[in-house]
């Protein structure tokens, strides 16, 4: 019998990565990596450097998907606490931590006075529909029952969906153990129980005379479903000549909406 002849890679067969992702706290070592994300956003390009200082100091709230353990710079990265799922064989470490994605909720109130949160609140503002200008108004005065806050994600496009779903359900977490524990007794519980969020999501033009939006991440469609209203504007463009016209889509959602989206989110990926 011939000895079968081993198959033969296609050059335009895609090559195969395992990677190992990790769930982390918020870690100064990740700011190049989250500026550079935050950067390809032209709403938030002018102040990334800003905005990623103030998700970094905002280490209750928020998660980070990385390979790399930020504590870890000898060793092959571990996961960071119990609840951090991890798979597959991981990168060597980095002398910067690979950032593939963020989520976090910066608390309007708090930040009121931080030139780039009043940067956003007026841009809001100022493209906001007459319709839901009072609405507007309330959700970012910094004066509503429960705090509202600006509801910050980016990440790679190509991460996988169960994976982004994971860094979600990481930021829920947070925002629940937060309010759990907040060692700064009730006024710091209070500012960390958001009853609103708000979300302005990069998107483009749907095309055909249409007036809907095609949303960059896919989660930004599901959380605009359960939203209590959202509008878009025109982005300004990342460089001249560009031809592509980019889009902001601005998403309010009460908490309820965004627990409503996160099971929505569940049965989209995994069909249940």
């Amino acid at each position: 019998r011939k000895p079968k002849k081993k198959k033969k890679k296609s050059p335009n067969e895609p090559e195969i990565i395992h990677v190992e992702f990790l769930f982390c706290d918020m870690n100064e070592r990740f700011f190049h990596g989250m500026k550079t994300l935050l950067h390809r956003h032209s709403i938030h390009a002018p102040h990334s450097s800003q905005l990623s200082d103030l998700i970094l100091e905002n280490i209750s709230v928020g998660t980070v998907l990385s390979t790399d353990d930020p504590n870890d710079t000898k060793s092959p990265p571990t996961p960071s606490s119990s609840n951090k799922k991890t798979k597959s064989t991981p990168l060597p470490p980095q002398e910067e931590p690979n950032v593939f994605g963020f989520a976090t909720v910066i608390n309007l109130t708090t930040h009121h006075s931080t030139p780039c949160i009043q940067s956003l609140k007026s841009l809001c503002l100022s493209k906001c529909p007459p319709q839901h200008k009072p609405e507007m108004e309330t959700v970012l005065s910094g004066k509503t029952k429960r705090p509202a806050g600006f509801f910050f994600q980016e990440r790679m496009v190509n991460v996988p969906m169960e994976i982004t779903e994971v860094m979600h359900q990481q930021l829920v977490l947070d925002m629940d153990w937060a309010v759990e524990n907040a060692e700064g007794g009730e006024e710091e519980r209070k500012s960390l129980d958001f009853g609103a969020f708000v979300r302005l999501a990069p998107c483009s033009g749907s095309g055909g005379g249409g007036s809907g939006v095609i949303y960059k991440y896919f989660e930004d469609e599901v959380f605009a479903t359960n939203a209590e209203f959202v509008y878009a504007f025109e982005a300004p463009k990342m460089f001249e000549g560009e031809e592509e016209e980019g889009m902001c889509s601005v998403i309010v959602m009460t908490k309820t909406g965004h627990r409503a989206a996160m099971k929505d989110m569940a049965k989209m990926i995994h069909g249940n």
